[in-house]
Order: C-alpha cells, then structure tokens, then sequence
C-alpha cells in the first residue's frame, strides 16, 4: 500500500462504520468497524494493487464480517418490520418523502430478509456503501456481470414487495 496505514484508516472507517452500523446497527458497527481496520492491518501484506482499489478490499474485509453477525442481521430486520414507522419532524418539502419511505419501512425489511446472502450483501454495498459495480465485485470476489444480474434480480423483487411502488419517489416506478 502506499498509503501509511493511520492514513487509510482516518480516510476510510467513517464509510466503513456507517456500511457496517446500517447493516448491524451502530454497537456492533463501532466494534467490527475497528476488527475491519485490524484485519486489514494483518493482512497488509496479502493486498494486491494489481486487483483494485483498497476501498473495495475493506469493504470486503467489512462484508466477511457481518458474514459472521448474519443472525444480527436477520433480527435487526425482524425488529424493522415491527417498529412502527417514525414521524419526521422536520422541513415541510422533506415531510412527504420520509413518511412514503418510513411507511414502506416494514415491507422492506421483510423483503430484505428473504433475499439470499448473496443479494443482499450486492444490494446493501450498493445502497449503503455506493460501491460501483466493478468495486462491489472486487469486495465480494465475484465478476462484474454477477453483480449486475443479482443487482437486477434483488431489485425486481424489492419492486414487487413494495406493490410495484418506489417509496423515494411517491408512485408506481412506470
């Protein structure tokens, strides 16, 4: 790597921590957060430039993590799909938007947790994280076009789970 290590860190544990407390929720995020960097740490030398970013490859380290926490995941979105949806108190022009997402809350949870390990772990580094697709399949050891056609797939049934709506959006997704 050509970058010091406490460099790396300072640049990137705000992004892993934030994929990491979305997917686990914020207590396990602070913990796997810094096994994410110590891993990486140990591992240092295995890092191959030639294969892609850093970025990716903590992202991976991050991914093999909840790998490991799947039943946290699993109740996290059970706990989703029962906490009733949260009226926001702010701004007029964003009250509309989050009362369409917060209602959709619980059907996408429920929707989350029937997608396979794999999909879901494809559309929440997308979501969650923003990797491209090429970065995605460097995290997970997959090739690009494996992303693209479960990307494809996860959100087709997401669209059906959700009635053929988009919440972010307010109506159907034509």
């Amino acid at each position: 790597m050509t970058l010091k290590f406490d460099e790396l860190y300072d640049r990137h544990i705000l992004e892993i921590h934030r994929y990491l407390a979305g997917r686990l929720g914020s207590e396990l995020a602070d913990d796997l957060a810094a096994e994410t960097f110590l891993t990486a740490f140990r591992k240092r030398d295995r890092f191959d430039p030639s294969r892609g970013e850093v970025r990716p490859w903590l992202y991976g380290i991050a991914n093999n993590l909840v790998s490991l926490h799947r039943r946290s995941e699993s109740r996290r979105l059970a706990a989703l799909r029962r906490v009733p949806a949260e009226q926001p108190h702010s701004h007029e022009e964003r009250v509309l938007t989050r009362v369409m997402a917060a209602s959709a809350q619980g059907q996408l949870a429920t929707a989350l947790a029937t997608l396979s390990d794999g999909e879901r772990d494809v559309l929440l580094l997308v979501a969650l994280a923003d990797l491209s697709h090429e970065e995605v399949g460097q995290a997970l050891g997959i090739p690009f076009g494996t992303v693209g056609s479960r990307l494809s797939r996860v959100r087709k049934k997401l669209r059906v789970a959700l009635g053929d709506t988009n919440p972010m959006l307010g109506g159907t997704d034509g």
